[in-house]
């Protein structure tokens, strides 16, 4: 993939601190081109309306594009029917949805749910929150020192008393690609549900969510190249049929009475209140930006910029990579460390350099203690990156030990 993916983004044709912006944060959020921000803007510019609730143009014509994007969403991710995809406002509240809607009414007492060290929060904590409220066991599989689940970990942590197994697709802190066939075929094989968050993922990389046989699949779409406050959640049908809603009022009903209700059909009982149609609007556009880019050649460009920092960081003085250097098993995200340096000075350091990087935990407490660190330096690398990008990073990190006063060394 050449270049010319960068004049897309305006964000990205900036300078920051007299500097090329260098934006390396994309594992948090990434870009917009201008064609998503332009879909959005018509949409509120000609089309706003309150979808499923009028009969008039503007309703009419929200409620298609409304529809049309989870139509598009279905079709990128290889779902079986449009019913299956559940709009929500990000992952967070995607994991919240399973958690109270599938947690807390199938799992019982001394039921074993069982998670990787490395998820974020985001797939941890709703399940804290599940095993506390029905006595049930939260169980960890952990990473060896390439930062991999083992088979021994998948073969001994997923037993006959395990009913969900909810694992991340690709670590938003070593950016390793977990093995989530093997885990979703072991979590079957022993009656389980497989639940994959596909927030470092679906946007890098093609995913069918039919040939891994997912039960559920959470991702959000800032995460590629779409407004804020639009996420997913795919299931299978009959699993969602048999769930609960989850937050209850406008829109997700089908009758009221004064103390009884019916509720809508899959998906829309799980879809109360207003929606966020101009964010599954700027989601569809987001997803024909990536279709045609080719979802391949995004993940090859990704897998060459990350092969390419391992290098020029591996050769600098003072940096500790973490993860896998396995390119066949990592995704676009490259932790590190400099040694004496907290990585928030780090990332201060490189910022005035017009460098953004992110620095902290990640929403990942568990895997940092794991890990026996307390934070990392992340770069995370999309479409818009370049290899000048990396050559920005790398010599620039050769001088932050320099501003804190260690000198050449």
């Amino acid at each position: 993939m050449n270049n010319k993916y960068v004049i897309d983004f305006p964000a990205i044709n900036q300078q920051v601190n007299g500097h090329r912006l260098a934006y390396l944060d994309s594992a948090a959020t990434t870009q917009k081109p201008a064609s998503v921000i332009k879909a959005v803007n018509d949409y509120y510019n000609l089309f706003n309306a309150n979808p499923h609730r009028g009969a008039y143009y503007l309703s009419v014509k929200a409620t298609e594009m409304y529809e049309n994007a989870r139509e598009v969403v279905k079709d990128f991710i290889g779902a079986d029917k449009s019913k299956e995809i559940v709009f929500v406002k990000n992952a967070t509240e995607g994991f919240n949805l399973l958690a109270y809607s599938y947690g807390m009414n199938f799992i019982s007492e001394g039921d074993e749910i069982v998670i990787s060290i490395a998820e974020h929060h985001s797939n941890l904590v709703p399940w804290q929150q599940v095993a506390k409220a029905r006595g049930a066991v939260l169980k960890y599989m952990y990473l060896n020192e390439d930062g991999i689940i083992s088979d021994d970990e998948i073969e001994n942590k997923i037993t006959e008393k395990t009913k969900i197994v909810s694992v991340t697709h690709v670590s938003n802190v070593l950016g390793t690609i977990n093995p989530v066939k093997k885990i979703i075929e072991k979590a079957h094989s022993v009656g389980a549900i497989a639940i994959l968050d596909g927030a470092q993922s679906i946007p890098h990389m093609k995913v069918n969510v039919k040939d891994l046989d997912a039960d559920f699949v959470v991702f959000s779409g800032h995460k590629m190249l779409s407004p804020m406050g639009i996420g997913v959640v795919y299931g299978k049908e009959k699993l969602l049929e048999k769930m609960p809603p989850f937050m209850f009022g406008g829109d997700m009903i089908e009758y009221v009475w004064e103390q009884e209700a019916t509720f809508a059909e899959v998906p829309f009982k799980f879809e109360g209140g207003t929606q966020n149609v101009g964010g599954a609007v700027g989601l569809t556009a987001a997803i024909k930006y990536l279709n045609e880019v080719g979802m391949q050649n995004v993940e090859e460009h990704e897998k060459e910029l990350v092969s390419y920092a391992i290098e020029k960081l591996s050769e600098i003085p003072h940096v500790t990579i973490y993860g896998t250097k396995d390119i066949d098993k990592k995704a676009g995200v490259l932790s590190f460390n400099v040694d004496e340096v907290h990585p928030h000075d780090v990332s201060t350091i490189l910022d005035s350099y017009g460098i953004a990087i992110r620095a902290g935990h990640h929403c990942a407490n568990p895997l940092m203690r794991h890990m026996k660190i307390n934070a990392t330096c992340r770069a995370s690398f999309y479409i818009y990156n370049t290899k000048e990008d990396i050559d920005a990073l790398a010599e620039a990190l050769k001088n932050t030990r320099k501003w804190l006063g260690y000198g050449s060394k």
